[in-house]
Order: C-alpha cells, then structure tokens, then sequence
C-alpha cells in the first residue's frame, strides 16, 4: 500500500511482458518453466565490515516450494522483517512469489542520509507461452518520494556524497532481463545501491522482493 495523503492505497504494478524470440512451445530438449524468489538479500561492505545475507526465505519450483524467514538484524546495516516465499507450476506455467514486511536500514544516515522504511512488499513473477510477467506492490515508504505511477525500472538518487556525488541509487519496479531477450526475467520491487558512482565509503546491493522467471527453463545437458 502507498501512502497517498492521508489515504493508504494498495499498489500493484505489472512490470512488463517479455516475447520469446524462438518457439512458442518447448521442445523435448528443453526442461519446464521455471521460477524462484526471495524476500530479499543484503550484500553490503563499508571498511572492513563486509555483511552478506545470501536470498532469504528463497523457494523454487523445484523445491522447496515455500519458505520463511523470522527476519532479524543484519549488523546495523539493515533490519529485515518476517517474510515468506512460495512457488509452483500449474500446468506449463511457473510461478514465484515473495513478500515481507517492516524492512528498515539506517546505514545512509551514518553519511547524513535518511533512514529508509517499506512497510510492506512483495514481487511476483509468473511464465505465458510468450514470455514472462511480473508484478510488485508495496506500501508505506519513508526517506523516499514516489510518484503516483510508477513506470518500470524507476529510479531516483539519494544525494548528499561529497563532491556532489550519490550516497545511494534507489530503483523500484526493477526488472532485468538478457539481452538479447529469451522470454525471462528477474523482478525487484527495490533495489538500493550504494554509492552508485564508485569512490564512496560503501559499496554494495540491498533487495527486497526478488522473482525470476524462465517460460522455457534451462536446456538439459
């Protein structure tokens, strides 16, 4: 949900529809649809601390199909809420899903930037015959603006570095895909960057809700 005023509206996002530059239909060579997700993950080095999380609470259609996470403090770098993940197949189409809850880092405000909340998040990406789709709805941000749509891949910077650099680089609604396009995708609902332009104090990702998804999967060997 986005705060809007003094209203709290639910926002879900279609990211975007991926068309396969090969067959409709997979064939025999090819392994089903596949999908995973997380609830997020934390890969953050500034001097010699250096925290990594690894996914939390990742599933896969492959097993295991669900997962959570009790969530917790990564140093005092960030603090992860209570989370969960869940994915599975019906038919030929594969599903991921991941949402969490009360995530907060305080890390910029050591650099004078602000203390960055979601309340609550999830990504969710599902394969078509053409492709892939994902989704993201989040609600209650704090240290941060967004406007009221929100295209894909929308990116904002948290300035305030020396030399008027970027403390961090904010991207919401991320969706990454190969190039050339095969039909996949991996859906971020953020994804923070640490002094995006190189140089700073820090350096590192921080992800909250992360789902891949591949129509035609990977071929066997």
């Amino acid at each position: 949900m986005k705060k809007l005023g003094s209203r709290l509206v639910s926002v879900t996002i279609l990211t975007g529809a991926l068309v396969m530059g090969g067959p409709a239909i997979a064939s025999a060579d090819e392994a089903p649809a596949t999908a995973s997700a997380s609830v997020g993950s934390l890969d953050v080095e500034i001097g010699d601390e250096h925290v990594v999380t690894g996914e939390l609470a990742p599933c896969d259609v492959d097993g295991p199909l669900t997962a959570k996470t009790q969530g917790g403090s990564t140093g005092d770098f960030a603090r992860f809420g209570g989370g969960e993940s869940r994915c599975g197949r019906n038919g030929a189409v594969a599903i991921g899903e991941a949402a969490g809850r009360r995530f907060e880092t305080t890390l910029l405000k050591r650099f004078g930037g602000p203390v960055i909340k979601v309340r609550t998040f999830m990504a969710k990406c599902s394969t078509t015959e053409d492709g892939s789709l994902g989704y993201i709805e989040f609600g209650d941000v704090t240290g941060f603006t967004l406007p009221d749509n929100i295209p894909q891949n929308y990116r904002l910077t948290i300035a305030g570095g020396k030399g008027g650099t970027a403390l961090a680089s904010l991207t919401v609604n991320e969706t990454v895909t190969p190039t050339p396009p095969d039909g996949s995708l991996v859906t971020h609902m953020l994804h923070i960057k640490l002094f995006p332009q190189g140089g700073g104090p820090a350096k590192g990702d921080i992800y909250l809700g992360t789902a891949r998804c591949d129509p035609y999967g990977k071929k066997k060997p």
